[in-house]
């Protein structure tokens, strides 16, 4: 089956299964928060296992014996939406820093809202940050993971961004270990791409970080460092399905 056929086959099985979801979502806000998050990401789960079966993307996990017990933040490299599914699969419960405008997407803004990220509105500028500590603490504080990727977009593979200081800054400000993650999903599934290719990504976990003795600059230098490395070992090498 060629990657053409593919990719189209999975963007029908997208079209038909997350309208139905976000439906269903909106049942679920009476709910408590643990039970709308399970049948959110149930969804996560299906468009991964649809990724599987229909594009032939499989995935295999280095450092796995690296996540701790949670609460913690996740800094990680951003090269598709891909990972946005897998580590949904990955870590355990968790929210994201958003754009506050991704909520306002119809359909995946909704099921998106309902699992409580936290939304950032860039355009106040210093107040983003006070955003930004408020809600990691409320979220920390249920034993949320948090989610961020310091590139602030995604970036192409063999490329690198300017790495924000942002979740290094609420790590230090709330004493919370960060897991540094490089992955190479953006080699089969290319950001604004229709196809996508078969293989294997490769998601690579780091050793949990100690904020405490460092500055954000500090931290953030070091889970730069970390991740493109790492993505020097690993990028470039996607396994054939």
């Amino acid at each position: 089956m060629t990657a053409v056929l593919r990719s189209s086959l999975y963007a029908l099985f997208q079209a038909v299964i997350t309208p139905l979801f976000a439906v269903l979502a909106l049942l679920f806000i009476p709910f408590p928060a643990a039970a709308r998050y399970r049948f959110i990401t149930t969804w996560s789960r299906l468009m991964l296992a649809g990724a599987e079966t229909i594009l032939g993307i499989r995935y295999r996990v280095l450092g796995a014996e690296n996540v701790p017990a949670p609460p913690f933040i996740v800094l990680a490299k951003h090269q598709s939406a891909w990972e946005t599914l897998a580590f949904q699969v990955i870590f355990p419960r968790q929210v994201w820093v958003v754009k506050r405008e991704l909520l306002w997407i119809p359909f995946f803004g909704w099921g998106l809202a309902l699992l409580a990220p936290i939304s950032i509105d860039r355009a106040s500028g210093p107040r983003a940050l006070n955003q930004l500590l408020e809600q990691g603490r409320e979220r920390l504080a249920r034993r949320y993971c948090i989610v961020i990727f310091p590139e602030g977009t995604r970036i192409a593979p063999g490329r690198r961004g300017k790495y924000q200081v942002g979740g290094a800054w609420l790590a230090v400000k709330t004493a919370t270990p960060v897991l540094p993650v490089a992955h190479n999903a953006g080699e089969l599934w290319p950001r604004r791409a229709f196809v996508k290719r078969p293989g294997v990504v490769t998601v690579s976990i780091g050793a949990p970080i100690d904020p405490r003795p460092l500055t954000p600059e500090q931290l953030i230098r070091r889970v730069e460092d970390w991740i493109e490395g790492e993505m020097q070992r690993i990028g470039g090498r996607e396994r054939k399905a």
